[in-house]
């Protein structure tokens, strides 16, 4: 009788183990919360071609996040990061002076990674670095209120750039996990826009955020 509830338990837990597994086919999507955090390197503001003592800042966001990771072979996976809108505030701020709110942008971050994932594919652990490349577009750019009589066509350019990422899956359930993450990404645009009398105000902004990611995985 012990030696066949031994022989049952092994067994289950050699399921419970495979059922754990980041295996080649499989897809693991996650959901959860996205901050994005921009490290903010900023030109100085040109008003006409001249150089102003004004730079450009950039406020962080937290939004839902979504990424989805395919197991092509062992250890190694495929991830598409995505997310609802991120609304970001832009602020000019005068040198030795107060920031001033410009106005607001969306902009949205879709990022392609290849991951590799340092442990067997059995364990409940699974850490993983990530390298690829990110598109961010920006769209609905909107002056604030106090700044529609001062200026018009307010716009971002597009962005592409890297991407780096660390991150981990911690087994929780049968194809459920807790994620953590982490992206540094590069991102680099210009600012545009024309003063009421027409004159063009441009500044370039390096932008590369940090990016935190906690929520929920489930594998399929």
């Amino acid at each position: 009788m012990r030696k066949h509830l031994l022989t049952v338990a092994i067994g289950v837990l050699a399921l419970s183990g495979t059922a754990l597994a980041h295996e080649p086919g499989e897809v693991i999507f996650r959901v959860g919360a996205a901050h994005v955090a921009p490290d903010v390197d900023s030109s100085r503001v040109k008003v006409g071609g001249a150089q102003t003592n004004i730079k450009a800042d950039v406020k962080s966001d937290t939004q839902l996040g979504l990424t989805a990771s395919w197991i092509v072979v062992p250890h190694f996976g495929i991830e598409l990061l995505a997310a609802t809108p991120f609304d970001h505030q832009v602020k000019l701020k005068p040198g030795g002076g107060s920031s001033v709110r410009l106005g607001k942008v969306k902009q949205l971050p879709p990022t392609l990674s290849a991951q590799y994932y340092f442990l067997s594919p059995q364990s409940r652990l699974q850490p993983y670095v990530g390298l690829g490349v990110n598109h961010t577009w920006f769209f609905k750019e909107k002056l604030a209120s106090a700044q529609k009589a001062n200026y018009d066509d307010f716009e971002l350019e597009n962005s592409w750039g890297w991407a780096a990422q660390i991150g981990a899956d911690i087994q929780i359930g049968n194809g459920m996990y807790v994620n953590a993450s982490v992206w540094k990404i590069d991102i680099d645009t210009k600012a545009k826009l024309r003063q009421a009398n027409g004159t063009p105000v441009s500044v370039k902004a390096e932008l590369d955020p940090w990016v935190y990611f906690l929520g929920l995985g489930f594998r399929f």
